[in-house]
């Protein structure tokens, strides 16, 4: 009888210990100098404390504060460079929670030509972590599908049909793949991904905020992205997560996956 209570006890708390603590990361991401600080970090890249501080509009000691606490929450990691040190994003989940969140925020006013040049910028394309996103990501993705490069959904979000349960969510209720032909497509195109050192699925999807459609994430996300950039197709730009395509970019995206985008 005794061994039965302790046992249902133990379960019982160990339920409890697997809950999550949404209020807390949400408090986090709420306060408007910190999100700006998380969006001006979700193209995966490290900035320093200067630069975050300038992107959130705050002074220096302020910012340090902010960062202070997304690093104890662990949403963001410090790397000391000498005097300085750099910060980014402690890993893809918290770009996919942010993306998500701007599925239903509402847009910020713009107040300035600098943010409706941002803002536009931002639309165009840009990298959502490590893969594109914007105008640039989604028609990457229609393309890869429209090619048969990857197969098992037209792209098009439909929240009323996205599943919600414990175990699946935006990226995981479509089962994108790629195809035989397409992985042969892809190795032309200088990707293997057998061979890349992830534990990442291969294909998942975001929901762009931007455009209510499909963009291509997980391993082939990244993968594509960083040869992009490889190859000089891509070029960051002055504001962060803001990616321009180089005018050889725009005569290799049209050749090679039938992608029509300005530079």
């Amino acid at each position: 009888m005794t061994t039965m209570t302790t046992t249902t006890a133990g379960r019982v708390g160990d339920q409890v210990s697997r809950q999550t603590d949404i209020a807390r990361a949400a408090a986090l991401i709420a306060d408007p100098s910190r999100a700006r600080i998380l969006k001006a970090l979700s193209d995966g890249r490290a900035l320093p404390a200067g630069s975050l501080a300038e992107e959130a509009g705050v002074s220096g000691p302020t910012a340090s504060s902010h960062l202070g606490k997304l690093v104890e929450a662990g949403l963001i990691t410090v790397e000391p460079d000498g005097r300085r040190r750099y910060y980014r994003l402690a890993g893809p989940d918290v770009s996919t929670a942010l993306e998500a969140l701007a599925v239903i925020a509402p847009p910020l006013p713009v107040t300035s030509l600098r943010q409706s040049s941002v803002s536009n910028a931002l639309r165009r394309s840009r990298t959502c972590y490590d893969h594109l996103a914007g105008q640039l990501g989604v028609a990457l993705m229609g393309a890869l599908l429209e090619a048969g490069i990857i197969a098992g959904h037209d792209g098009v979000h439909r929240p009323e049909e996205a599943v919600r349960d414990q175990s699946s969510g935006y990226g995981r209720d479509v089962r994108y793949a790629v195809t035989e032909a397409g992985g042969v497509e892809l190795a032309a195109f200088g990707i293997d991904l057998e061979r890349a050192p992830t534990r990442r699925a291969a294909v998942r999807y975001c929901v762009d905020w931007s455009e209510q459609r499909h963009h291509l994430s997980g391993a082939l996300g990244a993968a594509i992205t960083a040869r992009l950039f490889e190859l000089h197709w891509l070029r960051h730009g002055v504001s962060p997560r803001v990616v321009h395509v180089t005018e050889e970019g725009a005569r290799g995206l049209a050749e090679t996956f039938r992608v029509e985008i300005g530079t």
